[in-house]
């Protein structure tokens, strides 16, 4: 087959962010079918060309520059959106291709996603990784009466124009069948775990800890992800000063950049915590963060206090049960149900600081017990989420669609 795979925010292994894409593309093409994936640069100067291709593991990638970034304002995000839909339904129409695989956020990749499986005469899969528009709505991101009827008539259109629609999770399945969709045109093919990258190495781990006096020999919590507002991290800084004073040896370690991180740092100084057992690092590369998921003692995935929020497929919570690391979230919803039925992880009282510090202070306590739910991790990601596994499935997906 040759696959025309939309997303916008797409990101090789060596950059930041979720991977997701780069690892299916690499694994389609690999089972010997063509690849091309259009996406956005979005760094802060424009590409020379208007579009711009790379060869990467076996796939080719076309950029074209869309400047984004977590601290844009809710009208420059629709321009982005807007912008990319048009660029790359022209794109994608000009490729060809048996089938359009188009990958959300935002959902507007539909748009581009539809157009060219019109003028190609294939069909389009779509990927929900966010119920939209629930959760825009739900954080005041669309206010007004129009902007949400907008948004549930684009949420309508997509859905139908697909020939099939993936979901990330069990919630955002259902979501999509409530608006529907037949259950036979749903599948649910959650985020996954990379488990040889993310295999735990002695190596790396003494490598890493020994860069920092403050870590080694030391309980390492870490966090490794976006500083959005829907993410929260605030919420760990206080955690970070209620286990200072009742285990003062342990150590939060927070990769990662986004709209909240000056906020976030300064929350940690005024709390005292800031430098102390409490540290700030930028985003690095996923193959670089996964030796500091080594390195760790306790993962953690956090999210604002939001029902919506539930329904997450957060890849810190697959990155850490590859890594055979306990998980601590502060949600509930299928990934809590995991943890809990696996014992492989903490959770969290969303509001309270105080009662999570403690959980914690007494987990990083018990190193035995920390080993144990780590097992049980590593079990459950080769068990329900190995990429290769999949993978295949979602291969299974596109090839089914364009035989029917």
């Amino acid at each position: 087959m040759r696959i025309i795979y939309l997303h916008q925010y797409f990101n090789t292994p060596s950059m930041s962010g979720s991977t997701r894409s780069a690892e299916f593309a690499r694994r389609f093409a690999a089972a010997g079918h063509e690849v091309h994936v259009v996406t956005s640069s979005r760094g802060d100067r424009p590409i020379a060309e208007s579009w711009v291709v790379t060869e990467e593991e076996g796939y080719s990638v076309h950029w074209s520059w869309v400047p984004y970034n977590n601290s844009m304002s809710h009208a420059q995000r629709v321009w982005a959106f807007a912008k990319f839909a048009i660029l790359a339904g022209m794109r994608a129409g000009k490729l060809g291709g048996d089938v359009v695989f188009a990958t959300s956020t935002p959902l507007t990749i539909a748009i581009p996603g539809a157009y060219a499986a019109w003028r190609r005469r294939c069909p389009m899969v779509l990927e929900v990784r966010d119920l939209w528009p629930e959760l825009p709505i739900a954080i005041g991101a669309l206010r007004s009466p129009a902007s949400r009827a907008a948004a549930r008539l684009l949420e309508s259109w997509a859905y139908r124009r697909a020939a099939h629609v993936v979901a990330l999770s069990p919630g955002m399945a259902e979501g999509v069948i409530s608006q529907g969709v037949s259950r036979d045109r749903v599948s649910v093919i959650p985020n996954a775990c990379d488990i040889t990258l993310f295999a735990s190495d002695a190596s790396t781990r003494a490598s890493i800890r020994g860069r920092y006096e403050w870590l080694a020999g030391r309980p390492l919590v870490l966090y490794a992800g976006t500083l959005g507002k829907l993410n929260g991290v605030g919420y760990l800084a206080r955690i970070a000063h209620v286990v200072r004073n009742r285990a003062p040896h342990v150590q939060f370690a927070v990769i990662g950049d986004g709209a909240e991180r000056d906020k976030i740092r300064s929350l940690a100084a005024d709390l005292g915590v800031l430098d102390n057992n409490f540290h700030m690092m930028p985003s690095i590369g996923k193959r670089d963060i996964a030796g500091w998921f080594a390195s760790a003692d306790l993962v953690c995935s956090l999210v604002v206090d939001l029902p919506q929020m539930w329904m997450n497929s957060a890849n810190k919570f697959f990155g850490g049960i590859a890594a055979g690391k306990p998980v601590a979230i502060n949600y509930l919803g299928w990934q809590a149900d995991m943890l809990s039925s696996n014992r492989a992880g903490l959770i969290l009282p969303p509001a309270e600081p105080e009662a999570a510090g403690r959980i914690i202070a007494d987990a990083c306590s018990d190193c035995a017990g920390l080993a144990v739910m780590g097992e049980a991790a590593r079990e459950l990601a080769i068990r329900e989420f190995d990429r290769d596994k999949l993978s295949r499935k979602l291969l299974d997906v596109l090839e089914g669609v364009v035989q029917s």
